[in-house]
């Protein structure tokens, strides 16, 4: 039987991200522009030209985190050089939004997402904390350009998608660009200490985790129509949508648990609102995603649990284990609560001994119910384990507090 390690050890866990790091460091470097974005399970790149929003923007997380951490010079390199390719390939000439594909330096899919300029925003902003001191006023205009397209004060939520040139706005309303608009804003008041950072952030996730839900049965639906009512059956037929999945969302729910505690914490003495419903809504969605998500045959986190909760996707994804355990370890650290403490061990005890590449290093992205690999495609668009290294680095900021 393999020996796991101690995963509450700071020194372990950076350690991990280390080596993670080094599957994308240097090879993912393009000298002509920006990062490659699909590798394989050996690292190997087998699309050279592809480049997407979401890839682009979290390259220039994991760089501006491993540099904060580690100080290697390399990575703030590494940073500049994808902060860069955001700023001269991504974004529009006007600064009127960013593509959302690119083939090579042609726009392949120039639609306008909330999802990608969320990403933009937290770009920006982890870029500014990492000391590349002209990200600085691009987080107020990555926000702007945010405001004015998709914020609805009626709403009090952002819309989620529209055409290349802002003509048409699509009907379609979804909770995942909210919530990672929330992890954004709250990176953007990280970084500048502006209070309508946090103020929007607090607004969104009320109206995602309360409202919103309170028309769900108490739980985080994906998909809405333009009035914000619930859409049951949107990608009923594409379970598996990279985006837009249907079913309730297991990592989705830890995914918020993490957040309404970032916000809880952040918000503590700076907002005259009220913080009550935070925690209790952390813990809530918290339980219902490992103990209606987990496979106790198997091991690991599903990925989608149908309306009646029972599980619709057996499949097993990176990002859901890996948010997971931040959150468990979050809430351990808020609670003093061993049953978080519990779920965390099991977690980390599946995702390294099933997910964890230890050989070329990173996440496998997705298993069958057997923890089987479905491919030798580690790392396609999306990916750079900007979720797994991300949770390192929350659960190392809470570890020496619990």
């Amino acid at each position: 039987m393999t020996t796991l390690p101690n995963f509450r050890s700071p020194d372990v866990l950076l350690d991990h991200a280390r080596h993670t790091m080094r599957f994308y460091h240097p090879r993912a470097i393009d000298p002509q522009g920006g990062m490659y974005h699909y590798f394989k399970d050996d690292g190997a790149v087998y699309d050279a030209t592809h480049r997407h929003l979401v890839s682009s923007t979290r390259f220039v997380f994991t760089y501006a985190m491993a540099y904060r951490h580690f100080q290697d010079p390399a990575y703030l390199e590494g940073l500049k050089h994808a902060v860069r390719f955001v700023r001269e390939a991504h974004r529009a000439p006007d600064g009127d939004g960013y593509a959302w594909m690119l083939d090579g330096s042609k726009i392949e899919d120039g639609t306008q997402h909330a999802y990608g300029e969320a990403f933009v925003l937290l770009a920006y902003s982890h870029a500014t904390m990492a000391g590349v001191e002209e990200a600085r006023p691009w987080i107020g205009e990555a926000f702007e350009l945010m405001e004015r397209r998709f914020w609805s004060e009626a709403d009090g939520l952002y819309a989620d998608e529209a055409s290349q040139d802002w003509s048409v706005l699509s009907t379609y309303r979804g909770q995942n660009a909210n919530m990672h608009s929330v992890e954004a804003l709250l990176a953007a008041h990280q970084a500048t200490g502006e209070a309508r950072y946090l103020e929007r952030a607090y607004t969104v996730a009320y109206n995602i985790t309360q409202r919103q839900a309170g028309r769900c049965g108490g739980l985080i639906w994906e998909h809405y129509d333009q009035a914000w009512q619930p859409d049951w059956k949107f990608n009923i037929d594409d379970p598996e949508n990279l985006f837009r999945p249907w079913g309730y969302q297991p990592g989705h729910f830890t995914e918020w648990a993490k957040l309404l505690l970032l916000l809880e914490a952040r918000a503590e003495g700076v907002l005259q609102k009220d913080l009550g419903w935070l925690l209790p809504t952390a813990e809530r969605l918290f339980k219902v995603a490992v103990e209606q998500g987990w496979d106790s045959e198997h091991g690991g986190l599903c990925y989608s649990l149908a309306p009646s909760l029972e599980i619709c996707d057996w499949h097993k994804y990176f990002w859901v284990q890996a948010e997971s355990a931040a959150a468990a370890a979050m809430l351990a650290e808020r609670t003093g609560n061993a049953y978080y403490w519990e779920w965390y061990d099991r977690i980390w005890a599946y995702s390294w001994t099933h997910m964890v590449d230890h050989q070329h290093g990173a996440w496998y992205r997705i298993l069958d119910r057997e923890n089987r690999k479905l491919s030798d495609e580690k790392s396609p668009a999306g990916k750079v384990d900007y979720h797994t290294m991300g949770a390192v680095y929350d659960i190392v900021a809470v570890l020496p507090k619990a």
